[in-house]
């Protein structure tokens, strides 16, 4: 994969979201069935407070960790909005809980980031306590007024909706497609661009979407020369990246997130984004799709532009058997002030773990970044409460390990076989994207920096 292509790349292809895993049949789900304790009073059981019920305290967890994905029409298989709800996966809630499973939340704690979903250990023995004493539903006067969830667009309304001209149905008979849609922005002036929201059309048959943008004609000339809907695009879509770059990307159980204040992506006039959709064999699903992308507009000036580089590993190969092969990725040098936002790590089925780190000039060591236990199911973008300022002559780089043994059972090949860089999901990727501003650019003073390029301002990642 060229450096171009991944200077232009936000997120790199993550898969379809796993989804909690009802491991316990309920045989109570019915609110007033004769096996469900409806109202038992948690007074007689020693040491259990009577706010450790459902209408207390765990409702309240269930809406701060849990309801954005498990309500109806979102990704989540089952909701837990209802009392019904939560004492018919009880058991499974409680499992996946103490187990830190769910909420999915796979960064350490090395940095406070924004949307942490994971539980505290008072909340997860809050739920425990709950199960052990029959999941009472405790009164119902307690309960807090229910959350709302957005029907159609999680941001509100977009300022621009781009839309596939016509639905498309992959062949999937032969494996994954990926595919490239050109959406014209027919925008007649720059804008700057607060957050992306991309709304899948099959949400089991699309794996993630990439967006890019076209600053040319090439893509669309891909687009006239191919007969159906959009063109093929394995790997990349298929022109230079360095103009244009990306706005960003989805895969299932993300939110969209909205730039900080003063902080936008570039959305040159008269381009193209270019939407790379990932369809999955796995899904068992064969559809028409129709994705649409609803794009927020900055309300207020922009004086940084959001980038992304990629400490990245291309040359590595990861020996059949190893079951803790380590791949290391770097930038050896930053040469100016920057400010991070956000880290992106990419792995594929034998990841196991990955660490991003900064090292300061003064020789202190920051952790960016630590990912405990990769979980190929969920992925997506964090970003800092706070950013992270870099000074010139600081390092960032990457390690990251992997388990191709036959132990592993996650690993697509048996017997195991040596894995190299590919874009298959049997294929194997090391890449953290770093998301930053440069802390010397001003936009409202200079402007046509708007266009620079990460190599502009002399940043090159060590690519091996």
């Amino acid at each position: 994969m060229k450096v171009a292509l991944l200077l232009g790349l936000f997120a790199a292809a993550t898969p379809a979201a796993a989804a909690p895993l009802d491991l316990v049949a309920s045989h109570a789900g019915e609110r007033g069935n004769a096996a469900a304790p409806v109202g038992l009073d948690p007074s007689g059981f020693t040491g259990v407070k009577a706010r450790d019920t459902f209408s207390g305290d765990v409702v309240r967890i269930l809406q701060a960790h849990c309801q954005s994905c498990h309500h109806e029409g979102d990704i989540a298989p089952f909701p837990l909005i209802s009392y019904r709800d939560a004492f018919e996966h009880r058991d499974a809630i409680r499992l996946m809980t103490s187990t830190r499973q769910m909420p999915p939340w796979h960064m350490g704690p090395c940095q406070d980031f924004e949307g942490d979903a994971s539980l505290s250990p008072a909340d997860i023995q809050t739920i425990s306590r709950w199960v052990a004493m029959g999941a009472p539903e405790g009164d119902a006067k307690d309960l807090p007024p229910p959350l709302a969830f957005p029907t159609t667009w999680k941001l509100g309304d977009p300022d621009l909706v781009l839309s596939m001209k016509d639905a498309f149905t992959p062949d999937l008979s032969k494996g994954d497609v990926y595919r490239c849609f050109v959406l014209p922005t027919n925008q007649t002036e720059d804008r700057w661009v607060s957050g992306v929201e991309v709304k899948p059309g099959s949400r089991p048959m699309v794996h993630h979407v990439l967006l890019f943008i076209d600053t040319g004609t090439t893509s669309q000339a891909k687009d006239d020369a191919d007969p159906l809907p959009g063109y093929a695009c394995f790997g990349g879509p298929g022109f230079d990246l360095t103009a244009g770059g990306g706005l960003g990307g989805w895969a299932p159980g993300a939110r969209p997130q909205v730039m900080p204040e003063g902080v936008g992506m570039f959305l040159p006039k008269n381009s193209r984004v270019v939407m790379q959709v990932h369809y999955s064999v796995k899904s068992g699903v064969m559809e028409p799709d129709a994705t649409s992308v609803g794009v927020y507009y900055s309300k207020t000036p922009v004086k940084k532009r959001y980038r992304n580089l990629p400490l990245v590993n291309l040359g590595f190969k990861i020996p059949a058997g190893a079951a803790n092969y380590p791949v290391s990725a770097s930038f050896s040098y930053i040469p100016v002030g920057l400010h991070l936002l956000s880290v992106t790590p990419h792995m594929h089925l034998l990841g196991q773990t990955m660490d991003v780190n900064l090292k300061k000039s003064s020789g202190a060591d920051v952790c960016l970044g630590h990912v405990p236990s990769w979980d190929f199911n969920w992925q997506g973008s964090y970003f800092y409460k706070d950013s992270i300022p870099i000074g010139p002559g600081d390092a960032v780089s990457l390690i990251a390990t992997y388990d191709n043994s036959d132990r592993n059972p996650e690993n697509p090949n048996s017997p195991p076989k040596d894995v190299t860089w590919g874009e298959q999901t049997y294929d194997e990727m090391c890449i953290a994207f770093v998301g930053f501003t440069v802390d010397i650019e001003n936009l409202v003073a200079a402007p046509e920096t708007a266009a620079y390029t990460p190599a502009d301002f002399g940043l090159v990642p060590d690519v091996r």
